[in-house]
């Protein structure tokens, strides 16, 4: 019966340490705001889940985006509306870069 629980023990360590380190990174989804001092913030929604970055000097990426379709808004600044982008794919290491995303007033 030790023996039993021992190699039970042995086999839940080895599977947490499994996925413990277990590549996780997601995806990253970046672009470029015109004019550059335009817009300060960016989000990505998907779900529940929400990612927010900086933009500086007109660009942004958004780093640990998991596997999914997400909405991306661009925060502009007055006089510029903010900008919505549906449906933008994300895929396991890869970038999804949205190009030149021109604001408008």
């Amino acid at each position: 019966m030790r023996s039993v629980k021992v190699s039970i023990f042995a086999l839940v360590a080895a599977a947490i340490a499994v996925l413990a380190f277990r590549n996780t990174d997601g995806g990253t989804i970046s672009g470029k705001v015109t004019p550059l001092d335009g817009a300060s913030m960016v989000w990505a929604i998907s779900g529940a889940d929400s990612l927010k970055a900086d933009i500086a000097d007109g660009t942004f990426s958004l780093q640990g985006a998991a596997v999914g379709t997400y909405t991306v808004v661009i925060g502009a600044k007055q006089p510029f509306k903010n900008v919505t982008i549906s449906d933008v794919k994300v895929d396991e290491g890869k970038v999804t870069d949205l190009g030149e995303i021109k604001l408008e007033q």
